[in-house]
């Protein structure tokens, strides 16, 4: 028996592994033709860091969150060219970790993640623990981490 699944959520974060992610959640949401859920956390730990060097940090704010709708514009042509018609974008700021764990799966009701196994950031994987294991660890919902 094969599962189907009514609700993907593709956590996209421009890296390579992300893009294959993002082949993989296509394909599966035309095969269920299930509800594709692109998500982008802005990690906002990273702001902190040069916030005493800018003069407006919500104009950094603005320019990265048009950057991601441009993105996710690209993305959402490719996934209708696929079949899939019912996507959604959803751009959050914090940490991407708990955002997603604590806002986005359980908010859309998410029944599949699908992620890269490591993102842009593999440093960051030595010090706090990567996105994909923490969202692997803590979420309900079932997890497919893409290599």
């Amino acid at each position: 028996m094969v599962y189907q699944f009514k609700n993907v959520l593709i956590a996209l974060d421009d890296s390579e592994l992300s893009k294959k992610a993002f082949d993989r959640a296509v394909h599966i949401a035309e095969r269920d033709k299930a509800n594709l859920i692109l998500a982008h956390v802005v990690d906002t730990q990273n702001f902190s860091i040069i916030k005493s060097y800018l003069d407006n940090l919500n104009e950094v704010y603005e320019k990265s969150e048009q950057e991601i709708k441009e993105k996710f514009n690209e993305y959402e042509k490719i996934a209708r060219d696929a079949g899939v018609f019912n996507v959604k974008k959803i751009i959050k700021f914090g940490t991407p970790k708990n955002v997603l764990v604590d806002e986005i799966i359980p908010e859309e009701n998410i029944d599949l993640v699908v992620l890269g196994a490591t993102g842009v950031s593999g440093i960051e994987r030595v010090f706090l623990g990567s996105v994909a294991d923490s969202v692997f660890r803590h979420s309900k919902s079932k997890v497919l981490v893409v290599r």
